[in-house]
């Protein structure tokens, strides 16, 4: 018997070398199509580590700690949201060292085992950029309190629940808030001056305050102040603080673990911002009235694995990446309440400013700024706020979709442009599937449910050109508001193909009865929430600006078929399904009652032959297919050169 034992370690140990081997082989295959990383049969000084990347969650202390010995090592680089490593070593030998220590190790990454391949690679560069520069007007100030006045403050906020409490408390669904000075008012965005709370702000801010007072990061003393307590993958999503209601200077005060917030400007530019544990923001001007702050729902961040002078603002430098866990974090936000109409720089996004008619909702754009503006905050902000119901209510593939992916042979590369929450990621799993969108919350559903996905607009996604066998866009053109836009965002598509892949696109059609059939979208009208919004015009229209001339986009009544091709479509957010707010929010303040929110997301909703006539624009492509599915209009195209 014992014979017989010995006989059978060697095989199995040679099972699981070969094992190792495919999966090195095909993880190096993945790469090269991916990324156009090409490894190496022979030792080289370089590796690349799959599955070892930021992007599967594995910091550069935990690819450093199995090395044991970093002077081998002479360059670590991590890019950002990408699922492997590239390491340079100081010799052959090294990287010979390097690659059996980590060829086939296991981490833990996000509560899930993670295995490494490591492989030979030809050389690999790193390509040096500039970190961006702050939005102007904004500051990061590091350790403005001590330890001990942290203490202190966090003391004086008691989250007990006091019958008599002379504060405004609120248990949010993904935070606690408290209110001091005056509450936030929900139902028009706004403060009531002419009822402050009983508390003003806590004695302990004073010497903060104090500071920033004698600093000249204020010229008044705040009256209000709100205090929100964050756990762990807690998050807000991205607003503007209500103009009318508060001064220019917002104080916001970070106490526990650090953050990333990020910021964007209306033309799609965006800076994530660290925000390390006792640092004290100051938003003034331009970064107060017209940039987005937001802090995306996740567990870890992506920040600088060493210090650096000047901004806070994350780095591309992929030499200098790593992953922070985040924590509880709570902050102290303080606001000046206004008491005369704003008269900022920035009138188009100011509502003290914009004629009253203005308030109601979008005009169809004539511009490419205003279609960037109005997807902004009638396609982008609103999936932030509703991504959590909406990913709960997206389940079922389509059948015609499922039947395209399951055709695609093994290993063929697969690109979903505007995945949501990931439906379609895992439908074939012979093929090597990622997946972008551009809601941060819906990419870290994606994540959460161990998926590949990352944060991109559909009009230019990082992707290396012809490196793709077959894309999906599904449920997403629609929702570009000019022709030149979704051509742009069909072309897009076609330019990550390789010459003879396809690309099926579904979009909302117009017509939603169709060969005498109706669609599920109206075969469902009796769903409770089909209702017309209160207190929109009796005529369903809303618009912007004053011009007769200017179509004005209507507002959708649900469940009915389509009156016009633009529109907004209303979506029905019930109190226990909020995500974390309402576009239009002021700062870190969200409503808490259980009435419905309704958000309004704009679409295009296409005529019969209006998608392949689009398609038709591009020279390179062939329509192999067009069809009707439930209410969509849908093309599958093959690109031919």
């Amino acid at each position: 018997m014992e014979g017989g034992s010995e006989n059978v370690e060697p095989v199995r140990k040679g099972k699981l070398e070969k094992k190792l081997l495919r999966k090195q082989a095909k993880a190096g295959h993945t790469l090269l199509k991916h990324e156009g990383i090409s490894t190496s049969s022979q030792p080289t000084k370089f590796l690349v580590v799959a599955n070892a990347g930021l992007g599967n969650g594995v910091s550069r202390e935990q690819l450093l700690g199995l090395l044991g010995q970093a002077s081998i090592v002479e360059s670590l680089l991590m890019p950002p949201g990408k699922p492997y490593a590239l390491l340079s070593c100081t010799s052959t030998d090294d990287a010979r060292r390097a690659q059996a220590l980590l060829n086939g190790a296991r981490l833990q990454s996000r509560d899930q085992d993670v295995t490494l391949y490591a492989t030979f690679a030809e050389k690999v560069g790193s390509e040096l950029r500039v970190s961006p520069e702050l939005p102007s007007g904004l500051l990061v100030l590091e350790n403005f309190v001590s330890p001990e006045e942290a203490a202190q403050l966090l003391g004086a906020v008691d989250w007990t629940f006091q019958a008599d409490d002379v504060t405004a408390q609120r248990f949010l669904k993904h935070r606690k808030v408290k209110h001091y000075g005056y509450e936030f008012c929900y139902d028009n965005n706004n403060v009531d001056r002419d009822r402050p709370l009983p508390t003003g702000i806590p004695l302990a801010c004073e010497p903060l305050l104090q500071r920033c007072l004698s600093d000249g990061h204020i010229s008044v003393f705040p009256d209000q102040l709100t205090v929100n307590q964050y756990a762990l993958g807690q998050g807000i999503p991205p607003h503007v603080d209500t103009h009318s209601a508060f001064e220019d200077t917002i104080l916001s005060l970070s106490l526990g673990a650090k953050t990333v917030m990020d910021f964007r400007h209306p033309d799609g530019h965006a800076v994530a911002v660290v925000l390390p544990e006792r640092s004290l923001l100051v938003m003034k001007g331009e970064s107060r009235y017209l940039w987005t702050h937001g802090i995306t729902p996740r567990k870890f961040d992506m920040v600088p694995a060493c210090e650096t002078e000047g901004p806070l603002a994350v780095t591309p430098d992929p030499s200098n990446l790593t992953l922070s866990k985040r924590g509880t974090r709570t902050s102290f936000t303080f606001r000046k309440v206004r008491q005369t109409p704003c008269d900022c720089a920035y009138p188009s996004v100011c509502d003290s400013q914009r004629p009253p008619e203005a308030s109601d909702g979008p005009s169809v754009p004539s511009t490419e700024g205003d279609a960037s503006r109005l997807e902004a905050q009638f396609v982008h902000q609103v999936y932030e706020e509703i991504a959590t119901h909406f990913s709960s209510t997206r389940h079922s593939p389509w059948p015609r979709v499922r039947d395209f992916l399951l055709t695609l042979p093994p290993g063929a590369v697969l690109a979903d442009v505007g995945c949501g929450n990931g439906k379609y990621l895992g439908i074939n799993q012979e093929a090597m599937t990622v997946g972008c969108d551009r809601s941060q919350s819906l990419v870290q559903i994606c994540a959460d449910r161990g998926f590949q996905a990352f944060l991109s607009d559909a009009l230019c996604v990082p992707l290396r050109s012809d490196s793709c066998d077959a894309c999906i866009s599904i449920a997403v053109i629609h929702h570009f508001s000019t022709q030149e836009r979704r051509v742009a965002a069909i072309r897009e598509l076609v330019r990550l193909l390789k010459p003879g892949g396809r690309a099926l696109i579904y979009v909302w059609a117009l017509e939603q009865e169709y060969n005498k059939q109706k669609s599920k979208y109206l075969k469902d009208s009796k769903d409770k929430d089909n209702k017309e919004p209160p207190g929109l015009p009796s005529d369903n229209t809303v618009g912007l600006g004053t011009s007769e001339n200017v179509p004005k986009l209507s507002v959708h009544t649900n469940r009915t078929a389509f009156s016009s091709q633009d529109l907004l479509v209303p979506w029905h957010l019930k109190g226990r399904d909020r995500n974390i707010g309402t576009v239009g929010c002021s700062s870190e303040n969200q409503p808490t009652t259980n009435t419905n929110s309704v958000f309004h997301r704009y679409y295009h909703v296409f005529r019969k032959g209006e998608l392949e006539l689009l398609c038709g624009m591009l020279e390179n492509i062939v329509i192999e297919t067009s069809y009707h599915d439930q209410g969509n209009w849908c093309v599958i195209i093959q690109k031919i050169f």
